[in-house]
């Protein structure tokens, strides 16, 4: 890496950054003095971070707060003698970059030990709000915080394996992509880069291997492409054109050979060059020489001068067959886009024209305040924050096109409904149903790039609660949700208590759960009285799903119960994951009236040469034994651990359709449920279907949303649990 020192390959304006740092830090050094201990390392640190930013700024005020930073930080340096030493606005950025803090994201980890989605603490919600809020009010500090955070990045290396990759894993979850959305380039590669190669160091040295074999053959391969190349733009008179060989960073092959599943050779832009022009006319016509000269590969070419990227990115993209038969990559742009495709925001400063605003800064510093800006409904809590932020933030994006030709920029896996809550919010409440590419499609179906959206609308504002279920797929987005439950919100109180105690009731009725009281739900949701439970379901703030999850808590509050087997018995129909008071490998069957599922309370009857029956407590069955003979009850329980599945009777009813069969079967198989047995009889007089179906579940979480996709299917009236009681 260049230091301070190091001037001679740089542009004249990186080198008159570098020498007024080199003076800043003079001035800094006088000013801590020698006999400090920790003086030299912050000297050190702050020199690493200005030789990041000389490459990005010649702000004074930028240079001198990242400068003052680490002082500040080791104390070697007072905020008082900083503002003698340098200057007020200076200590301000390197005081508010303080209070920035660190977010300190450790790695979560699923239960087979890989590493999990980001999950963020209240404290460090609030640490990624304040940088957010940082970006709108002065972009220079996150500046400064993407440089510090790369420096400290470069100096891991030696750090401990675990403190490496947590810090690896922090910035490749969060800084690398907001280096990306604010079109930070140079420090976007690094990032990435270092952050792979210690999170996954046997694929980064497998790809470096890969580059470094072939690099001289690559290198004189790129070295003729650029000598043919210029000759045949000069002889069609494009002034000015440079043209270089582009690097690959390892990190964006890998990402690549993954998205794709390509092998390393079928790879086509690992040889690549870059065209640069001196305007947009030329960006074209070099493209027609270049198509000209060599056959391009169809799917490879995207104008993003015509359709930038979500962090504005311009420049024209193809593949073609090159020399000797071999696939190259060719991007081309002006000298302008080029700037802001290397410094994103950092080229608002560094190439500002007589005060006026930057249109492209702007543009991002507005998609920001939107991000930020509170949701429709005047209220929002950490973790709908950090849903609404990953989405718009750090998420890849889909682009679909608006009837009239306008790109709509939505989050990857945005349905039609999301599109049209994206364009106006009234659109999406009137949405009725969807064509894409011409075509009527689902309002849950996913969209893809280049999709061209319609939207068919009523004349009345009416979405449907459904919308709100995640498990129904029809919002991507949680702030076009949280637009559906603003619209609910102005609905009615009556309305929505009376509706709530309707899904309320249906959901407990198709699960057959009659144990679990209302005063305890009420208490589960942290709330006062059953109308504000009723009208918080109402409202779409608590779904089924937080239903049937609450039942399973009050069962068991510390955790979820997973039966296991604790006396191993070779009988098939065993009752696994039961413990049974005082007894071991005694034989045990689930009783086929009422088939418990945890953690539903359970009880224990001897039989005569079946072993102990397993029933839910309150099985009718089982209380007329009970009463019979109570010398046979025996306390059981649900055990912990291992994965166990249970039988449920479930019934649908539903008008008799063709096809229906199948799309019953087809849930239940999308769910990876099993089905062990299934008998249906139409009943002539009304055409209605019911159909009875045993299948295996894991808990009553898993039964809510199965039967909540079941009856959400055309034509059926109910999906419920089937029981005796």
């Amino acid at each position: 890496m260049p230091s301070v020192d190091d001037a001679a390959s740089d542009t004249e304006q990186t080198a008159n950054a570098r020498r007024r740092a080199r003076e800043l830090l003079s001035k800094l050094a006088a000013a801590v003095g020698e006999d400090k201990s920790k003086a030299p390392a912050a000297l050190a640190r702050a020199q690493a971070i200005v030789d990041i930013l000389v490459g990005l700024t010649d702000d004074d005020d930028i240079l001198g707060g990242a400068l003052l930073l680490p002082l500040l930080e080791a104390e070697v340096l007072t905020p008082e003698q900083a503002i003698a030493t340098l200057s007020a606005p200076a200590n301000r950025i390197a005081t508010e970059l303080q209070r920035l803090g660190s977010l300190n994201i450790s790695i979560p980890t699923s239960a087979g030990g890989a590493r999990g989605a980001p999950s963020l603490s209240s404290n460090q919600a609030e640490g990624l709000r304040k940088m957010l809020l940082a970006i709108v009010t002065d972009p220079r500090l996150v500046l400064v915080k993407l440089a510090a955070q790369l420096q400290q990045l470069r100096d891991s290396k030696d750090a401990p394996a675990a403190e490496r990759e947590r810090l690896a894993y922090e910035t490749r979850e969060v800084y690398a992509p907001l280096a990306n959305r604010l079109g930070v380039w140079q420090l976007k590669w690094e990032l990435e880069d270092l952050s792979f190669r210690y999170l996954d160091p046997e694929s980064y040295k497998t790809i470096a291997g890969w580059l470094a074999s072939k690099r001289i053959d690559r290198e004189r391969y790129i070295g003729e492409v650029i000598e043919v190349l210029r000759r045949e733009l000069d002889n069609a008179h494009i002034p000015n054109a440079e043209i270089a060989g582009r690097p690959k960073h390892i990190y964006s092959i890998w990402r690549k050979m993954h998205r794709k599943g390509l092998q390393f050779d079928q790879l086509y832009d690992v040889r690549a060059v870059r065209v640069l022009v001196d305007s947009i006319a030329d960006c074209y016509a070099a493209l027609g020489i270049v198509h000209g000269m060599w056959p391009y590969i169809p799917g490879e070419f995207d104008d993003y001068i015509a359709t930038p990227k979500d962090n504005l990115y311009r420049s024209l993209h193809t593949a073609v067959i090159g020399p000797g038969k071999l696939p190259l990559e060719v991007q081309i742009r002006t000298r302008e886009m080029h700037a802001h495709a290397e410094l994103g925001v950092a080229a608002h400063w560094r190439y500002k024209e007589g005060g006026k605003a930057n249109p492209a800064y702007e543009q991002k510093i507005v998609w920001l305040r939107q991000v930020l800006e509170p949701s429709e409904r005047g209220e929002e809590t950490e973790g709908e924050f950090l849903d609404r932020v990953r989405s718009e933030l750090f998420e890849d994006r889909v682009y679909a096109i608006s009837p009239r030709g306008e790109v709509v920029d939505l989050p990857r896996g945005a349905t039609p409904l999301d599109f049209a809550y994206h364009v106006h919010t009234d659109l999406g409440h009137r949405c009725r149903g969807a064509k894409v590419n011409g075509r009527m499609v689902p309002l849950n179906q996913v969209l893809q790039n280049g999709d061209q959206v319609e939207i068919i609308t009523a004349k009345q504002l009416n979405p449907s609660r459904d919308w709100l279920v995640p498990s129904l797929g029809y919002l991507a987005s949680p702030r076009n949700r949280n637009k559906v439950r603003s619209f609910f919100r102005k609905l009615d109180e009556q309305q929505n208590t009376q509706q709530g105690r309707q899904i309320l009731e249906r959901e407990l009725q198709r699960l057959a759960v009659h144990s679990v009281t209302l005063p305890e739900l009420i208490g589960e949701f942290n709330l006062d009285n059953a109308d504000q439970l009723y009208r918080a379901i109402g409202e779409g703030e608590i779904t089924v799903a937080q239903i049937s999850g609450a039942v399973q808590r009050r069962a068991k509050p510390q955790e979820l119960p997973t039966p296991v087997v604790r006396r191993p018995i070779a009988e098939p129909k065993k009752a696994s994951g039961i413990t049974i008071d005082g007894v071991d490998d005694l034989l045990s069957n689930f009783a086929g009236c009422c088939s418990p599922v945890p953690p539903e309370p359970i009880a224990g009857y001897i039989t005569l040469g079946r072993g102990v029956s397993i029933h839910r407590d309150n099985c009718t069955n089982f209380k007329r034994l009970a009463t019979a003979n109570p010398e046979r009850v025996i306390p059981v329980e649900w055990g912990s651990g291992g994965e166990r599945s249970f039988p449920v009777d479930i019934n649908v009813r539903a008008y008799d359709r063709r096809g229906l069969l199948r799309d019953v079967s087809a849930v239940l198989a999308d769910s990876k449920i099993n089905i062990h047995a299934m008998n249906t009889l139409t009943h002539e007089a009304d055409g209605i279907a019911d159909m009875n179906l045993k299948v295996t579940v894991h808990d009553l979480e898993e039964l809510s949303r199965v039967l909540a996709r079941i009856q959400g299917l055309p034509n059926v009236l109910s999906a419920r649990r089937k029981v005796q009681l």
